[in-house]
């Protein structure tokens, strides 16, 4: 199992230097800067644990219009054996459309030849087939504009996880709300809880990068809908997407059991008018101690 995985992940390495070098251009690729290293140390030892799996996204031009469509990879570590996790995306698709030129690619990248290096492939298909679907985009678009006023969800959304540690996973964490527009906090320590607000096409992607590959104790408490004719950005809670650290009970240093204070965390959702969330979240009513 571990040669099959070596070759595997060799055969990455190989397919991610081709990429790099037909996509030389600074944002056309986006691939973390520790991915390959990770990689290749586990090549250079592979008695140690399996390194991340390789995430990237290559932003495609289609059309002569050069609308940017956004293809996101995860590899599986016995890709090219299995098939790669692919996500195209476009702030020019609905989501109807992205749905309908997912489930084309997928189908597209199922009929080729197991084995075979395939991303290069899948961008050239993306190249050579979203235009009709975001045409289509664009049709409904001018229907709906015509039809009636058109309405903005804020969408926001509240996670729970047992724990959250790690760097490297509050690394994804920001980099993904940042990247998707996205305002709220992460609470780090035991228990993690995420909260994010944004466009829901945007909170439900980051939804599901967050995740992937295996975070297993995490799940979508609670989410709020809020629909208005004006600006999104005027019903968030939040400015900006915070790192909350509150002072853990005892002293426990810097080990991997802290508890937060959730008095404090209580007295944040308070002041930002959601203390209804904390029964949510935690199963109990939330009070504050007299001061």
């Amino acid at each position: 199992m571990a040669v099959a995985v070596k070759e595997c992940l060799e055969l990455q390495l190989l397919e991610v230097e081709m990429l790099l070098s037909m996509f030389p251009k600074k944002g056309e690729i986006n691939l973390d800067e520790d991915a390959v290293p990770s990689v290749q140390r586990y090549l250079r030892n592979t008695d140690g644990a399996l390194p991340p799996q390789l995430e990237y996204s290559i932003a495609i031009d289609v059309g002569e219009a050069k609308v940017k469509v956004e293809l996101q990879v995860l590899l599986p570590h016995m890709y090219p054996q299995v098939a790669p996790e692919l996500f195209a995306r476009s702030n020019a698709l609905h989501r109807q459309q992205q749905l309908q030129l997912n489930t084309a690619l997928t189908s597209h990248i199922s009929s080729l030849d197991s084995g075979e290096l395939c991303i290069y492939e899948a961008v050239q298909w993306v190249k050579d087939n979203s235009l009709p679907y975001l045409e289509n985009g664009q049709i409904c678009s001018e229907s709906a504009s015509e039809e009636a006023v058109v309405k903005e969800t804020l969408h926001r959304m509240w996670i729970y996880s047992h724990h959250i540690y790690r760097q490297e996973l509050r690394k994804k964490i920001f980099d993904c709300a940042k990247k998707l527009n996205l305002t709220g906090f992460c609470l780090t320590g035991k228990p993690g809880v995420i909260c994010v607000e944004g466009l829901r096409e945007n909170c439900e992607e980051f939804w599901r990068v967050i995740r992937y590959p295996n975070w297993k104790h995490i799940s979508c408490k609670h989410v709020e809908n809020i629909e208005t004719e004006g600006n999104v950005d005027n019903l968030r809670l939040f400015h900006a997407f915070e790192d909350l650290q509150f002072q853990a009970h005892g002293d426990y240093g810097l080990r991997n059991d802290y508890h937060m204070d959730l008095g404090q965390f209580l007295e944040f959702l308070k002041q930002h008018q959601s203390g209804h969330i904390f029964q949510i979240l935690f199963g109990v009513e939330g009070k504050l101690s007299d001061k």
